[in-house]
């Protein structure tokens, strides 16, 4: 199962569209030093993937992934941070499930917190 809000189709649908970009958005997972987590690239679509499309995109997820996340979400939150790292805001993916390892901060720089893109 994939969510996708209104506001990260309208923010995708901005980006794809200010970069002449035509592709389909993959859902991946991802190591950082905040641990496991998922992000978004730009990516063409494989044999094991699910496809969905929603507002007029085309999201592809790895089919079994679902098994280590269960539902995706994907959005777009405005910045409520000081930090300076995140502009105005940027797109959330999260899962149901509690995807392993936890790597803790960034160290060092003013967003250590690991939520600023480290």
């Amino acid at each position: 199962m994939l969510e996708v809000t209104e506001s990260a189709i309208t923010n995708l649908k901005d980006y794809l569209a200010k970069n002449n970009i035509d592709s389909a958005v993959r859902v991946v997972m991802q190591s950082g030093c905040a641990g496991v987590g998922l992000g978004l690239g730009l990516d063409e679509k494989k044999d094991s993937d699910k496809v969905f499309a929603e507002g007029g995109i085309t999201f592809l997820v790895d089919g079994g992934m679902f098994a280590t996340t269960g539902a995706i979400k994907v959005d777009f939150v405005k910045s409520t941070s000081d930090c300076g790292c995140s502009g105005s805001g940027g797109f959330s993916v999260t899962s149901e499930k509690k995807l392993g390892g936890g790597g803790g901060g960034c160290g060092g720089g003013s967003c250590s917190s690991g939520s600023c893109g480290c």
